[in-house]
């Protein structure tokens, strides 16, 4: 059975698959407090990239938290776990040639290191969404800030589990003191100098 079909024994390489997509697969990580911009950001890259003609896929934590996620909660080792398959799921997109725009807290430095060392450097991309807490909070139009202060939800990061800002980011973008529009520009400007193909 082998020798009649040889060709099915070999598996296809992810560069053969960003060939056939036109694109190289990157994982964009977008790593910021909630109420920062993180979510916003990931839906005007991935509009663009559509116009473009690139897929993408995006993760965060309504999509991961409803099913591959859905068994977790908000302590220290979940928030882990949390992210270990989030990673394990953008690395497996990433194969794929797909660019993965995940937008996810992440607070601290030893998460985001997992996340990069299971997807790689060549395919983690990290970007930081500056924002200060206070302009968060006047930002916070699901009231999460409110609850947090009021004792309503535990373990909220930046109010009661801390949050750390990354040490070595790829990128930073500052969403407190520039518009809308020209952090959009910033992003996608870098992004699409990561996926050029290879032959250009």
């Amino acid at each position: 059975m082998d020798n009649i079909f040889p060709i099915f024994n070999s598996l296809l390489s992810v560069h053969d698959k960003q060939k056939l997509l036109g694109q190289r697969s990157l994982v964009v990580w977008l790593v910021g407090l909630s109420g920062s911009g993180k979510s916003t950001m990931a839906r005007s890259l991935e509009n663009e990239l559509y116009q473009r003609g690139h897929l993408t896929q995006i993760l965060d934590g309504d999509n991961l938290r409803s099913g591959v996620n859905k068994n977790l909660c908000f302590t220290e080792e979940d928030r882990k776990e949390n992210i270990r398959r989030a990673a394990e799921v953008s690395k497996l997109f990433a194969n794929c040639g797909i660019v993965t725009i995940c937008s996810l807290i992440s607070p601290t430095n030893e998460i985001r290191a997992l996340a990069r060392s299971i997807i790689g450097s060549e395919k983690y991309y990290e970007v930081y969404i500056d924002c200060p807490i206070e302009v968060c909070e006047q930002r916070d139009v699901k009231g999460l800030y409110k609850r947090a202060r009021a004792g309503e939800i535990k373990n909220f990061t930046g109010i009661d589990s801390p949050f750390e800002v990354p040490e070595t980011p790829d990128l930073t973008i500052n969403t407190a003191i520039h518009s809308l529009e020209y952090c959009h520009n910033q992003l996608v400007e870098n992004i699409l100098e990561k996926i050029k193909p290879e032959n250009q």
